[in-house]
């Protein structure tokens, strides 16, 4: 059973992103519609490449660092202080798996290093093209929308 979108959403995402100073209803509902398509809301972890809720992969969590963090040495340290002191410098990757706050800041920061307008948090088809762009590039928009009703479409119409 993976975590619940209401509490995915009150108590990491929206939290995180007031961290890194930049709240969005847009970025978060992105952010729990990747999470409910990369795994389910956490339900389904060990079947899709990349780690953790939003199943980021190596590569990508190295070239933020690498090409994108490198470069705004203030937000690099932010983020650093949202992984653990010394499990982030023997497995880095792992960060992604185990510390969700840590893993929602790199998601977003992929999604923000990539010149693309926003759209609405309503706008379920604008958002998926993102998550095609940023997450998925070989998947189809249809999954993402898909996952959002099976995984968040109660809670978005309680919230």
């Amino acid at each position: 059973m993976g975590i619940a979108a209401s509490e995915l959403s009150k108590y990491v995402i929206r939290p995180t992103l007031l961290y890194l100073g930049r709240p969005s209803a847009a970025a978060e509902a992105l952010l729990l519609g990747t999470a409910a398509t990369q795994s389910a809301l956490g339900e389904a972890l060990h079947q899709r490449q990349g780690y953790g809720l939003y199943g980021i992969g190596a590569a990508s969590h190295l070239q933020l660092w690498d090409h994108y963090l490198v470069r705004n040495p203030d937000l690099a340290s932010h983020v650093r202080g949202l992984a653990s002191q010394h499990a982030f410098l023997i497995a880095p990757h792992l960060e992604l798996t185990v510390n969700l706050r840590y893993a929602t800041a790199i998601a977003w920061l992929l999604v923000e290093s990539q010149p693309l307008p926003l759209p609405s948090a309503d706008d379920l088809p604008g958002l998926a093209r993102i998550w095609c762009r940023v997450f998925r590039p070989e998947g189809k928009p249809q999954e993402f929308v898909n996952a959002w009703h099976c995984c968040i479409n109660d809670f978005s119409q309680a919230a």
